[in-house]
């Protein structure tokens, strides 16, 4: 009989469901109380019931787990001090969209070395998402592939869309049906209207396929996601964390009857691909929230131990420790600096003229 299927396909490997790989690396339910609370501290923010700021914060990817404990084991000491300002939730990237070829990140190759041990990379994942958290730290990820989320949602307490596939209908589906409040950033164009029609999408209820916990195709159909919320990242044509940028997307978003509430990155096009400008970016942000734009519910900065970025190495022992292999990400110590700055300002301002009160 001649074959008409899987005729480029090599290889097939089984898969554990994520019933097998939650039994092998369980969540405790008092981290699942714990995080309960992460998700209500954060839709308090993104629905203006809590006036600090969300901050996303760490690693433009995670290639090394034992670095990225270091990492969080100093962001969540650094988190209890601007408690009273910011709500911090550290970036665990670990899937990267890419516009031709490149590593795809610690899930997809958790070797680097493009063999692909994808059971393992979720394994590794899943128990550096739980090992955050039991520091004491909310998680938030990009979720690129459709099937992933069932293997660690219930850790995370955030979550975003990327710019490459706000406009993907699998993702604004998969978005309506996630337990966390999800992020949509804009086009890598600029243009801000994918990310906000992403929004209303993934607002209505949804039906689509997937595979359950036990690892079964599978039909869903959901409530739809209210937790939605515009990420500016800039574009193409530029920057776009500037107050006009910031006030044209508010009245876009008022005018599909949204929630007015934006997050900006300040890093990608907003910082010119130029990582030690996301300084200037958040000193922006800082002030136009000092200024009394509420509209604004927080910002993303990416961060690692060690400034600056290096290439994927065959030899993994010539790698720096604590330095990203993908975006150029500002060190430790300016990140301690620029957020303790950040939040003197926005304490500043309080005290001068009572702007937070009226956010």
């Amino acid at each position: 009989m001649v074959e008409s299927q899987d005729l480029r396909i090599k290889e097939r490997l089984d898969l554990k469901s994520p019933n097998e790989i939650a039994k092998l690396i369980p969540l405790s339910s008092f981290d699942r109380e714990r995080i309960l609370s992460y998700r209500e501290q954060v839709n308090d923010i993104i629905f203006g019931r809590d006036k600090r700021l969300l901050a996303i914060v760490g690693p433009c990817s995670i290639h090394d787990p034992k670095a990225a404990i270091e990492y969080a084991t100093k962001l969540k000491d650094l988190s209890d001090k601007l408690k009273d300002r910011f709500f911090i939730v550290m970036r665990t990237y670990f899937e990267k969209p890419r516009t031709t070829i490149g590593w795809k990140g610690l899930i997809l190759d958790p070797d680097m070395d493009g063999s692909g041990n994808i059971e393992r990379g979720i394994m590794c994942a899943r128990k550096l998402l739980i090992d955050i958290t039991e520091l004491g730290l909310p998680v938030g990820c990009e979720v690129l592939d459709p099937i992933i989320p069932q293997y660690i949602d219930e850790i995370m307490s955030w979550s975003s869309i990327g710019a490459r596939t706000t406009e993907s209908q699998t993702h604004r589906n998969l978005a309506s049906g996630l337990s966390v409040a999800v992020g949509f950033k804009n086009g890598t164009s600029g243009e801000i209207m994918s990310a906000i029609n992403a929004i209303k999408s993934a607002e209505s209820e949804a039906t689509f396929i997937g595979i359950s916990k036990d690892g079964l195709a599978s039909v869903f159909k959901t409530t739809g996601n209210d937790a939605g919320h515009l990420i500016l990242r800039g574009g193409e044509s530029g920057p776009n964390y500037y107050e006009d940028e910031v006030e044209h997307a508010v009245e876009e978003l008022k005018k599909m009857g949204l929630k007015e509430a934006l997050i900006i990155d300040c890093s990608h096009a907003n910082s010119r691909k130029d990582y030690t400008r996301q300084k200037r970016v958040l000193r922006s942000v800082i002030d136009q929230v000092a200024w009394g734009c509420g509209k604004i519910k927080g910002f993303m900065l990416e961060s690692n131990l060690y400034e600056g970025a290096q290439k994927i190495s065959s030899c993994k022992e010539d790698l720096k420790y604590g330095v990203s292999v993908t975006d150029a990400c500002i060190g430790w110590s300016e990140t301690e600096r620029i957020l303790t700055n950040a939040a003197k300002i926005l304490e500043d301002a309080d005290k001068k003229g009572g702007v937070l009160e009226v956010l």
